[in-house]
Formats: structure tokens, C-alpha cells, sequence
């Protein structure tokens, strides 16, 4: 075992020292905090764009009344803009705006049917926030103004808007309550991607690796030491947990930058993330099949990698590879909207989709533990054999050299590997 630990230091050191893993690191880090205070930077930026002064809407009201009634609606609300009234005409305040000596201009009037018309005009091209107050507010006025007319009280107001009393029951045995299904599909989503990702990154990463040594004649010292099967299996371990170093890196880096950020952005995101009511067991799922996933889809990639002398032999390697875990993406993704569809259950059995697609059904369903387990069997029982052939293949693979004829050398590196 001593040689195993070495190869498995190794691997996950040297990889951690290399300036492309600290980089990358580093890199998703500062977009993480970057995310978390884009609401601070956007307002910073714009506050020292505009200037000292705040940001002016001229407001030109035909009624001469709903001026007054729109200041005192947005009174209570600090929406950062200063209102003006002005008696210029609207030519005159399309030439100031096109001079950019003011921000904005709106015009306001009422018609016979006491309906409000307002003609919001801006040069900004990401100006969202502010017209959607403006458009509440004077919604409001206009509900106002048609109580007046209906000589309504204002306690009869609130009874035309009243909600209605609607509650949903579902008595199907797989179904989740509606906040554990709506949790349950956020983070089923999330650790899809994470899911994905990983098993892209790091099992490509374990192949070139693989492809590297040998292209570099490294492989034929180490072979020499350590049996192919320990080397094998220590690089998918090795890099298997600089994998999992990394998401716990991001992991931790994400909830410092949201718990230091306090804004309305990020106070959302956490509601939006909550998983109170989830259930606990779901998290251990998600632990389960994405270990199980990674193993699986990294077995493969050192066994494809061992085939291929040169690094630029390896996409083309391991292309096979990728497309499958594309293809459970999309079959997992597309069940998020109905997991009960007939087609998720069968391939949620299948041990190369099952990772992303059996974790969708128990996220989402609440499923017998037999159907889980079984799953999980599969893919213990299907590793334990791509890891048995996979040793063969290994054994051989990683003393050929020359050009990569495709996933033929299979057969040729298991006959080199008897001898």
C-alpha cells in the first residue's frame, strides 16, 4: 500500500501546486464574491458615472395633479432618483436628455375615461428597476382614483383584491409536498450541474494525466515500482480528491461572500436556497451518487487515457465518455418538469445515467428505498467490473505506444498486459 499513497500524494499534490489549478481556483473564487456584490458594484458604478449629484426625472404633467399623488406614493420608498415637475414641452426635455443634462423624463395625462397615460423616455439601455416603480406606483394612484370615482372606502378596496382561499393536495404515494418539491428541485438542479461538471473535468483530467506520463516515458518508471492496477486506481482517488477539495473551496467561498453581503440580491438568493424543509436524506443521496458517478465516469477515463501516448489523442479518446454523461444531463434535465415520466425510471437503472437521473427521482419522489438501493447496486457492481476490466486494459494500455487507432486497442493492450 505504500506505493498506492505515494501515487495518490502525488497526484493530488502536484496537481494542487500547478499554476493552472491555483489560477482557476482563485479565478471561480473571485467570481463568486464578485456575484455576491454585483448589486453593490452596478450601484458604485453607476453612482460614479452620474456623478455627485442624484439622478433627476422631469416629470411634465398634463392633468396638473398626479405629480403631486406619485411623489407621495414614492415618498416611503428610496428609490435614488430625484422627481421634478416641469411646464416644458416634451421637445424641449428630448433635447435636454439627448445632452444628457437629465437622466430621464416622463409625461403624464388622463383621459376622458379617467384612465392615467404615462411616456417614460431614457437613454439607458439596463434602466429596468426604476420604471417598474414608477408603474406600481402609478398603478396604484389609478386604483385610488377609481375608488374615488366609485365612491369606494377603502376597506372595500381591499376586499376586490382579496385572494382566493386555493389549496392543492396530491395523493399520488411518490408525490412531495410543494415546498419540498420546489427545494428538492433547486438543489436537484444545482448538483446536477456540480454533478456534471465534475465528472467532465476531473475524469478528463485523470486521462490526460494518464497520457502525459506515458507520452513523457514517466509510465514506463513507475510501472517498473508499482503494479499498473495501484497506479491506476491511485490516480482516480488522487484527483478524485483534489475534486472534491476544489467544490468544498467554492462551497465555503460562496456562503462567506453571501453571509458578508447583505443586500436585497443576496438576501433572495438565501431565501431562494433554503432548504429547511427538505428532506435530510436527499443531501445524502446527492453525497452517494456523486461519488458514485465520479468513480465510474474517472475508472473509465484511466482506462481510455492509458490508450492514447499523446495528449492531443485524448479528447478524441474519451469523446465517447463525454457523450454519455451529455446524454444523462439532458435525460435528467428533462424530467425536472414531470420526474414520473416512464422513460426517467428505466434509465435511472442504467449505471452510466443513473448519477444524474436516479438522484432526480429521489429528489423529487418519494420512492420506495428498494428502487435507490438497487440503483446504487448497479453502480457498485458495474464499477467493481470496469474495474476489474479496466485493470487489464490499464495493465497493457499503458505500455503501448505509437498512434491511437480508436477504442480498438482495447483488445490489443488486454493481450499485452497477459504477456
Amino acid at each position: 500500500m505504500r506505493e498506492f499513497w505515494i501515487i495518490f500524494k502525488q497526484a493530488f499534490i502536484t496537481k494542487t501546486k500547478t499554476k493552472s489549478f491555483i489560477i482557476t481556483t482563485l479565478i471561480m473564487v473571485a467570481a463568486i464574491f464578485l456575484l455576491a456584490n454585483a448589486q453593490k458594484i452596478i450601484d458604485g458604478v453607476q453612482q460614479a458615472s452620474s456623478g455627485s449629484e442624484e439622478p433627476v426625472i422631469k416629470i411634465m404633467d398634463e392633468s396638473g395633479h398626479l405629480v403631486d399623488r406619485l411623489k407621495g406614493q414614492l415618498d416611503d420608498s428610496d428609490i435614488g432618483t430625484r422627481i421634478e415637475s416641469t411646464d416644458e414641452t416634451e421637445e424641449a426635455l428630448s433635447k435636454q436628455l439627448s445632452k444628457e443634462e437629465i437622466d430621464s423624463f416622463m409625461t403624464l395625462s388622463i383621459d376622458e375615461n379617467n384612465i392615467i397615460h404615462a411616456n417614460y423616455v431614457t437613454m439607458s439601455l439596463v434602466d429596468f428597476s426604476l420604471p417598474t416603480r414608477l408603474q406600481d406606483a402609478l398603478q396604484t394612484i389609478q386604483t385610488e382614483m377609481k375608488a374615488e370615482e366609485l365612491s369606494l372606502t377603502g376597506s372595500e378596496v381591499q376586499t376586490l383584491f382579496a385572494p382566493i382561499q386555493f389549496e392543492q393536495k396530491n395523493v399520488s404515494p411518490s408525490a412531495k409536498s410543494e415546498d419540498e418539491l420546489m427545494q428538492a428541485r433547486i438543489l436537484v438542479y444545482v448538483l446536477m450541474f456540480v454533478i456534471y461538471f465534475a465528472v467532465i473535468i476531473y475524469s478528463s483530467m485523470i486521462a490526460m494525466e494518464v497520457a502525459t506520463e506515458k507520452s513523457s516515458r514517466v509510465m514506463e518508471i513507475l510501472i517498473s515500482s508499482v503494479s499498473p492496477v495501484k497506479h491506476m486506481f491511485a490516480k482516480v482517488l488522487g484527483i478524485g480528491t483534489l475534486g472534491i477539495v476544489q467544490i468544498i473551496v467554492y462551497g465555503i467561498a460562496g456562503w462567506i461572500a453571501f453571509q458578508t453581503s447583505k443586500s436585497d440580491a443576496t438576501e433572495g438568493i438565501q431565501s431562494f436556497f433554503n432548504f429547511s424543509d427538505l428532506n435530510k436524506v436527499t443531501l445524502v443521496y446527492a453525497v452517494i451518487f456523486f461519488l458514485l458517478g465520479y468513480f465510474l465516469y474517472a475508472t473509465l477515463a484511466a482506462l481510455l487515457g492509458s490508450l492514447v501516448s499523446r495528449t492531443e489523442d485524448v479528447q478524441q479518446m474519451i469523446m465517447p465518455m463525454s457523450l454519455l454523461i451529455i446524454a444523462a444531463f439532458i435525460i435528467a434535465a428533462t424530467g425536472l418538469g414531470n420526474p414520473e415520466l416512464g422513460y426517467l425510471k428505466f434509465t435511472s437503472y442504467i449505471p452510466f445515467f443513473a448519477p444524474l437521473v436516479m438522484f432526480l427521482r429521489v429528489g423529487m419522489l418519494d420512492l420506495p428505498v428498494w428502487e435507490p438501493l438497487l440503483s446504487i447496486g448497479i453502480m457498485l457492481l458495474t464499477i467493481f467490473v470496469l474495474g476489474w476490466f479496466g485493470a487489464r486494459v490499464y495493465k497493457g494500455g499503458v505500455l503501448m505506444y505509437g498512434p491511437s487507432r480508436s477504442l480498438k486497442d482495447i483488445k490489443k493492450a488486454i493481450q499485452l498486459g497477459k504477456e
